[in-house]
């Protein structure tokens, strides 16, 4: 009976997140390459919500990686919620990751739940950012937290886990939102880098983000051109420069361990319907878990991919994290 009691207790505390608040894909069977892929949807624009299952699907199905798909999710009835900054459960499932990919945008965690994701970036382990990622955390609620020099806004620490980490934090919108779309131009120099192999044609409607603090280290991909318009074969605004799109840094922590960070400024849900940025996103899952990158990975999408556009208020209500689940 005490042992019971104890149980319970324990539950009550620490069982408050469960299998359900998350959505798990195994890799069909004989198929599993042994790298485990947690990935962190949570922006209330760019419907990482939808994206992010969309990958997980291609990741675990056609190529062998089992995924971990975490959400902002509503405390009260267990749906996904892009608003809620506060709630993403299951954060200590990064313990196992071997590669996180990160969608957040202005996320304050509670220390408890961000102390895993530190824990992973400090023991060196690598990351895919898209988007939003550059100012993924903002910490409006709690100044006194041990992680707010992570803010996107941090003096201590100029421009947060964004800047420090990735490269970037949030500076502007250097297309106009909404109206001008992304062309992505390989860079010749890094062509032949592994991550671009099978990598031509890069288009998404989300506009160019202003890039400016990149350091001469890091390894640029691709640029993103800014378009007229918002369709794959409008015009360039040659007014405008062209900026680093996607890009390759590492940082080393003050123990000595170093993070390898891709970031993509090209990311919503509607971007990822470009086959190519599919396979980029596959190609640096395989270079940064250290698999050979295939000389074409298969970027089809597993299903029905319709993904809403970009906006706030957007999102669709009432689905729960394990309807994404490989059953």
């Amino acid at each position: 009976m005490k042992t019971r009691l104890i149980l319970l207790a324990t539950m009550t505390v620490c069982g408050l997140a469960s299998a359900a608040d998350w959505a798990t894909l195994e890799p069909q069977a004989g198929t599993a390459n042994g790298k485990h892929l947690v990935l962190l949807a949570g922006d209330e624009e760019y419907r990482s919500e939808e994206s992010l299952p969309m990958l997980a699907r291609i990741l675990s199905q056609r190529h062998g990686f089992k995924c971990t798909v975490l959400f902002s999710v509503n405390p009260q009835d267990g749906t996904i919620d892009p608003i809620n900054q506060t709630n993403v459960p299951g954060m200590k499932l990064l313990d196992s990751a071997d590669l996180a990919i990160l969608t957040f945008r202005f996320r304050e965690l509670p220390d408890a739940d961000m102390k895993p994701l530190v824990d992973y970036l400090q023991s060196g382990k690598p990351i895919i950012a898209l988007r939003t990622a550059t100012h993924a955390f903002q910490y409006s609620r709690n100044s006194k937290s041990s992680y707010a020099q992570y803010d996107w806004r941090s003096k201590d620490w100029p421009g947060g886990f964004g800047q420090q980490v990735l490269g970037e934090t949030w500076v502007a919108h250097h297309g106009d939102h909404g109206s001008e779309s992304t062309r992505g131009l390989v860079d010749g120099t890094n062509a032949k880098h592994p991550v671009l192999r099978g990598v031509q044609d890069v288009w998404g409607p989300s506009d160019v983000y202003t890039v400016t603090h990149l350091k001469p280290a890091d390894t640029v991909l691709l640029h993103g051109l800014v378009l007229r318009g918002m369709k794959p074969d409008d015009a360039p605004n040659t007014t405008k420069s062209l900026m680093p799109l996607v890009w390759v840094r590492d940082y080393t922590w003050e123990n000595g361990k170093t993070t390898r960070a891709i970031t993509s400024t090209i990311g919503a849900a509607v971007d990822l319907q470009s086959e190519d940025l599919r396979r980029l996103i596959i190609n640096a899952c395989y270079w940064l878990t250290g698999l050979e990158v295939p000389a074409k990975a298969d970027a089809t999408c597993v299903g029905e991919f319709k993904p809403s556009y970009f906006g706030f208020g957007k999102f669709l209500p009432g689905v729960k994290p394990a309807n994404f689940d490989t059953k």
